[in-house]
Parts: C-alpha cells; structure tokens; sequence
C-alpha cells in the first residue's frame, strides 16, 4: 500500500458526510484531534476524532480503524441517551457495555459492516496495554474490559480476580442482551452498572488512566502477526457474527473503492498545490468550526424550489405557435401553444464578500444568505468561485472561500463561517490581489457584495477599468439596513465605473438577486 497522507480537509469532509448519514442527523460536526481520543459530545452535536497518523498499520489499514470508530460513534449518536466520561470506572463501564449494544442495533442496519468490525477489533486488541503495565484496581477494569470485548485478555492477572472479571462479563452480556431484546435505552443500563462495580470489587469512582497503546502509532503488522490476532478474534466472536474468513477481511475489498477515491483526491490537491493562489490570497482554516450556525434550510429549500425549473434545464413557454394547443389558457385569452424550451445557465461568476467590520453586527445573517446563495448555484451547477476579504492582524487578507475547480461543499462551508468581520473597505487593494486570478479565469462576471464606501474610490476606478479590459462584466451590489441606505450606497457604488449596481435592504434577497443576473 502507497505511503501517503491524506489531505484532513478530504477526512473530514468524507467523515462529515458518513456520520450524517450513518446517524440520520445532519448537524453533526466531526473534528480531527490529536489531543484527545475518539469521543461523541451529544450535547454539541460533535464527533472528534484521533488523526488517521496516531493509529497503527499501513496506510489503508489506518484509514479502515478510522472509518469503523466513526461508525461506532456515529451509533452512540442515533442509540445513546447519555456518554460519559472514560475518566472513571462508572463512566468506563458503561460505555463499554453500550459499545455492545450499539454495534448489534447497528449491525441489524448496516450488515455490510461485519468484516470492518472484525478488522477494527483485531487492532483494538493490539493496542491495548498488557495487563502488567495498568497498576492498581484499574488492572482489573482493564481486564474486564478486555475479556468483555475480546474474549481474551492480554497478560496475566490472580486467578481469584479473573473469575470476577469472567462473572462481570457474563452479567455485562446478559443485561446487553435484555436491554436490546426489551428495547432498554441507556438510563435503564446505567441502573446495572454497580452491579457489575460490586462484583468487580472496585469503587465506581476509581481513575481509569489513559491506556498507552502496546506499540507505537504508526507501527505496521507483518500479515502474519495480523493474522494470528484476528484468528483469535474470529473465534471468540464467531457466535455474534458467524463464519468470519479472515484472509478476507485482511483485504478489506469493500472498503478500497471509497479509499482509492481518497487517493486520487489527495492527488489532485496536492497537484493543484504546484499552483498556489496568488499573494495575498489565503485559504481560511476550518479546524474547529461549526458551519450548521450558518444554515438557513428554510431559505435554502425554499429558493431550491423557485428555482427548480432551472435544474432541470427545460422550461414551458407559452406562444403563438408551438408543439401542442392549451385550451384553458386560450379560453383565458392568453397565447394557445405551449413548448418545451431547454434552458442552460453559462455564466461563470466570481462573487466577492465584504467581511469588514460594518458586516459585523449582522455577520451570521450575512453569511446565511451567502452560503444559501453558494448552495442554489450549486444546485443549478453554475460555474463559481466565491473570496472574501477582512483585516487580520492589521493587515487586509482575501481568502479563497472556493476556487472555481472545488465543489461547493461542507468544508467551503466551514471556510465561510471562519471569517471574522474585521476592518475598512480597501477594495482596490483586494482588487490587486485578485486580478491574477480573474485574469487568468476570466469569468463571466465578476460580482461584488459590499455594505460601505471604498477606502480610495479613484484606485477602484482604476482597477475596475482594468477588469473590464479583461472583458469581465463588473456588478455590484449595495448593502443597506433599509431601502434609502442600500440605494445610497449602490448609487455611489455605481460612480466607481461598475456596469451594473443592485441595491439589497434584506439580506435574505441577496441570492434571488444574484440569480437574477445569470444569463439562462
């Protein structure tokens, strides 16, 4: 398997998209963190994850471990009332236990997931510590827990404490069992948990420690010592999943397709990375953002279903002549003939986002038209790329939102929300910055959203007849909080040698107009 490191935005996105899907909810926000183990925080709707770089195995085989502990947590999410912490044996406990049940509630949904939970276990089990290395009563948790999903424990432990350990075991199944054939939710296992605290003779408050893996991140298994570990995991977990056939699952065939599309994505990145955007011009970061606070589904929805006959690219129009007779709108007196008339949107736009301070107080509004603006022409397939600009340590910057080679997705959408509205308007300085780019795309359009007056209106000017040289139609469009400013601002807006200027007093607006100027 190649050695390559895949792009974090492509993880994220990928994982974005697997846990919305695998949950059935569509806020969940996934982050990548090498600080933390994998966790769900129901309460913020958040999945964070271990980096593809802290696990064990080559490449493909770190990229499988990643996709099932996403799987798992995407179950805790649709099956958990509650996650606790791991920090105590209380918390530990049952989240072990509800790791169980989960996984059968998911597997009755996702049966094509078998062979990558047995992958998945084969490389829990390797990187659990040996017993020996876990001192205190929380060797005995550590052994429970292995025996509980294993099997096996790694390691020797006194005998009196192992048969403990298999009796909590035992009892932990049986109630695993119960709560999925009586559908018990998490609050009636939690109820069972001291029982299992009491036969392990522990306190339910005892520090569990963060368990060091066995070997090192990064470390690979020879295929051989592979297959030792996973033939004993497919022994101990043939009664839950039957027949398992290890050297297939060592393939993992159905799983490489979505990888390879991984690899070629990285590809392409990186190819593009030969041709990096111009000075001056920055990618915003999106680790950490939750870009759900800018999704107006509503308005998405609602502007999806206007425009729904420009999706499908045919449109009726009614004329004096034409392929079939409508009596109704005869009788109505309007034109009697009707056709079918196809319909194709070709304009290529660049919209620039005004992110200066006076954007501030209606930020979240701002970007809600915005983004919604970014999903319809989507959706139409309209050719676009979409920069912003604001001031970032006193100093303008334009960031690439998305270049007109990137799919409008949730990671462009993460670059959005991460823009902080700070700063003046110099325009004609953005202006600089861009004008590598747009000459060398040269749109259609070339279409600026502001809500102020430029910094240096002559050095607009001058730029302006330049992009125009280009043969780019320059639009504008004015920002106001009512109709007298917007209009205002989009009269002296049209001074600055722009060929066309709107006015918006809604923000909501801001997509029908920019529609609006598409030639269909």
């Amino acid at each position: 398997m190649q050695a390559i490191q895949l792009q974090t935005e492509s993880i994220v996105e990928i994982a974005t998209f697997l846990v919305r899907r695998w949950s059935e909810k569509d806020n969940i926000i996934v982050e990548i963190s090498d600080k933390v183990e994998t966790r769900t925080r129901l309460n913020e709707n958040r999945v964070i994850l271990t980096p593809l770089e802290k696990r064990i195995g080559n490449d493909f085989q770190k990229y499988r471990q990643f996709r099932t502990s996403l799987w798992y947590e995407a179950m805790r999410i649709k099956f958990c009332k509650k996650i606790l912490s791991n920090d105590h044996a209380f918390g530990f406990i049952l989240n072990t236990l509800e790791t169980q049940r989960v996984e059968r509630l998911g597997r009755e949904i996702w049966k094509g997931m078998d062979d990558e939970i047995i992958f998945n276990y084969t490389y829990m089990l390797v990187a659990r510590p040996q017993l020996h290395t876990v001192y205190g009563k929380a060797r005995i948790v550590e052994a429970f827990y292995q025996y509980f999903m294993f099997g096996t424990i790694k390691g020797e432990i006194q005998s009196s404490q192992f048969e403990q350990i298999k009796k909590a075991a035992v009892f932990g199944k049986k109630i695993v069992n119960k709560a999925i054939e009586e559908n018990h939710d998490t609050e009636w296992l939690e109820e069972k948990i001291s029982e299992i605290i009491k036969i392990l003779d522990i306190d339910s408050l005892l520090t569990i420690p963060i368990s060091l893996p066995f070997m090192k991140a990064g470390m690979a298994l020879s295929e051989e010592e592979l297959l030792k570990v996973l033939k004993i995991i497919s022994k101990n977990k043939e009664g839950d999943f039957g027949s398992i056939d290890p050297a297939s699952i060592i393939k993992g065939d159905n799983v490489y397709d979505e990888y390879k599309v991984l690899l070629d994505e990285n590809e392409k990145t990186e190819n593009k990375g030969l041709n990096p955007e111009p000075i001056g011009v920055q990618t915003p970061s999106t680790k950490n953002v939750d870009e759900t606070v800018i999704f107006d589904m509503s308005l998405i929805n609602g502007l999806k279903m206007r425009f729904k006959e420009w999706k499908t690219g045919w449109k009726e129009q009614h004329l004096r002549t034409g392929d079939e007779f409508d009596e109704e709108n005869y009788i109505d007196g309007n034109e009697p003939f009707f056709t079918d008339e196809k319909k194709s949107i070709k304009t290529k736009i660049v919209i620039l986002l005004d992110h200066s301070s006076s954007i501030a107080s209606d930020a979240i509004e701002y970007k809600k038209a915005t983004l919604a603006l970014c999903e319809v022409l989507s959706y139409l397939k309209v050719k676009f790329a979409v920069y912003a600009f604001s001031t970032e340590n006193r100093s303008v910057v334009c960031w690439s939102v998305k270049p007109d080679n990137v799919k409008w997705n949730n990671i462009t959408a993460k670059r959005l929300a991460q823009i902080v509205a700070n700063g003046s308007t110099p325009l004609a300085e953005v202006y600089d910055k861009m004008f590598p780019i747009l000459q060398s795309k040269r749109p259609d359009i070339f279409l600026t959203l502001t809500d102020g007056e430029p910094s240096d209106p002559n050095a607009v000017r001058i730029m302006t007849k330049q992009f125009k040289g280009l043969g780019i139609n320059m639009i504008s469009l004015g920002l106001g909080p009512n109709t007298v400013r917007a209009t205002t601002i989009a009269n002296n807006l049209k001074r600055l040698g722009y060929e066309k200027t709107m006015a918006v007093s809604r923000l909501k607006d801001i997509p029908s107009k920019v529609i609006g100027i598409l030639n269909v």
